[in-house]
């Protein structure tokens, strides 16, 4: 068993935003086959090429807050199978470079503990270190545009 828990976007609040046909900030959902490099948030991986996926604004954290950021996130344009491994890194994820932004359990933001994960090196030792040190949330996030990735929580705390 691993000392953290990974996390997709929730499939009850993906569902309900592909009920709705718009995403939380009120975007239309508008499909489109994927180029094969468009990293989903639903199920962790990278789209295969033609597959319907959408873009969407997305927040990790619902509750309004100085801290809550929306950004764009891909997603199955229909329901998938979702992140169902959660005790280890997504293979399409499992390396740098990746910034961890590191939280504390009210929902601020951890300053002292936002590591970079250089290209090339494992996420899942600093996701760990990052845990012993005390943190109590990790949102993964790609580097360089800062798009949100997964979130790794300990188990339990989701």
């Amino acid at each position: 068993m691993s000392d953290f828990e990974i996390n997709a976007i929730d499939p009850a609040r993906l569902d309900a935003i592909r009920a709705a046909g718009q995403d939380e900030e009120g975007n239309e959902l508008s499909a489109h086959g994927a180029h094969g490099w468009e990293p989903l948030r639903c199920c962790l991986r990278k789209a295969s090429r033609g597959e319907q996926v959408v873009l969407i604004s997305y927040a990790p954290f619902t509750a309004r807050s100085p801290w809550r950021e929306v950004g764009p996130v891909f997603i199955h344009a229909e329901p998938c199978k979702g992140y169902h491994d959660t005790a280890a890194v997504p293979e399409d994820f499992r390396v740098g470079p990746r910034v961890l932004r590191t939280y504390h359990a009210d929902g601020t933001l951890d300053y002292a503990n936002i590591t970079i994960v250089p290209a090339g090196e494992e996420l899942a030792p600093a996701i760990a270190d990052l845990f012993d040190r005390g943190v109590a949330e990790i949102h993964a996030r790609a580097l360089e545009p800062q798009c949100f990735t997964f979130t790794a929580s300990r188990p339990g705390r989701t």
